[in-house]
């Protein structure tokens, strides 16, 4: 089972990747773990080879849980899964939980990817690319734009999970956890960059 998380910023993808994955015993991919270099350099922006690589090669594999909704890889990452979760949360959900994620970040200063040195800092709030901010006026063109490609035909492969109200993602975990095969040997966790 390959399954690829998406939706809006702050809307939770990276917390049920990781739930998802942990209780599916397969390798846990995080987009911004692979893109976001030491100083916030995004090899999405300086790199896209390369972060195209590290995604090629992070996807390779037989099963996976990936959180992340970027552009350059996202036909590569579509292209593979088997399963697609959509979090189609309303809006004030979503901005709920990227203030919440932001200010925790901000107090704990904990670095977010291991060896990047990159923490949330209160300075980063007055940025447009700010989680807070994109979450907030990216809202409405995701929902569309999410809507509009999961009706191509090109993506007919993929099992739609479109969760519309947190409590969805618990069953879905539980659903998706009951219905894969076993697995026999244990299998490694991929949240750093692959390199």
């Amino acid at each position: 089972m390959r399954i690829a998380v998406v939706g809006t910023s702050g809307s939770g993808k990276s917390t049920l990747a990781e739930r998802l994955a942990g209780a599916l015993d397969v390798p846990f991919i995080e987009l911004d773990a692979i893109n976001w270099q030491p100083g916030w350099v995004g090899l999405n922006a300086t790199d896209v080879p390369e972060f195209k690589r590290r995604v090629d090669a992070a996807i390779a594999a037989d099963a996976w849980v990936l959180a992340g909704n970027y552009g350059a890889v996202r036909d590569a990452v579509w292209s593979r899964a088997t399963d697609l979760v959509w979090l189609d949360l309303p809006r004030g959900v979503v901005m709920r939980r990227v203030i919440r994620r932001s200010i925790v970040r901000a107090l704990d200063g904990k670095e977010l990817w291991p060896g990047t040195g990159n923490r949330e800092n209160w300075r980063m709030w007055l940025s447009p690319e700010h989680p807070i901010r994109w979450a907030w006026s990216t809202y409405h063109r995701r929902k569309r734009e999410y809507a509009q490609r999961i009706s191509d035909p090109k993506w007919s492969h993929l099992t739609v999970h479109r969760l519309t109200r947190p409590a969805q993602a618990e069953a879905l975990v539980r659903e998706l956890a009951s219905s894969a095969p076993s697995v026999s040997a244990p299998t490694r966790r991929a949240t750093s960059p692959v390199r």
